[in-house]
């Protein structure tokens, strides 16, 4: 699966996705952009959005995407806080479907 991390994830949260293809918002040449222009830059190039920005799913119209998007909730964007979420990622990605919003973790 082709996965985009958001720009506001950690990068070493990448090697811990093993199976996927997977590149950060800065390595797309993307860093800066808005979440609209983000999403439509997106469009066709990757099967799955990781994010932490919880107000994107009420910023935008999710549900049309051709891609899934998965809203990380941890206590914060650290990688020590991300790295336990990984297992439920994974299983994620194994099944997420395009305009798909999945939410993984709970706030501390």
């Amino acid at each position: 699966m082709r996965v985009l991390l958001d720009e506001c994830l950690p990068r070493k949260l990448k090697a811990h996705l093993h199976g996927h293809q997977v590149i950060t918002v800065p390595e797309a040449g993307w860093a800066g952009k808005q979440n609209g222009e983000l999403l439509l830059a997106a469009t066709g190039l990757i099967d799955a959005f990781v994010t932490i920005d919880s107000n994107l799913a009420y910023q935008q119209h999710l549900a049309n995407l051709p891609f899934a998007v998965i809203v990380l909730r941890a206590g914060s964007n650290r990688v020590q806080d991300l790295v336990p979420l990984v297992p439920e990622i994974v299983t994620a990605l194994q099944s997420a479907q395009p305009g798909q919003v999945i939410r993984i973790g709970e706030l501390t």
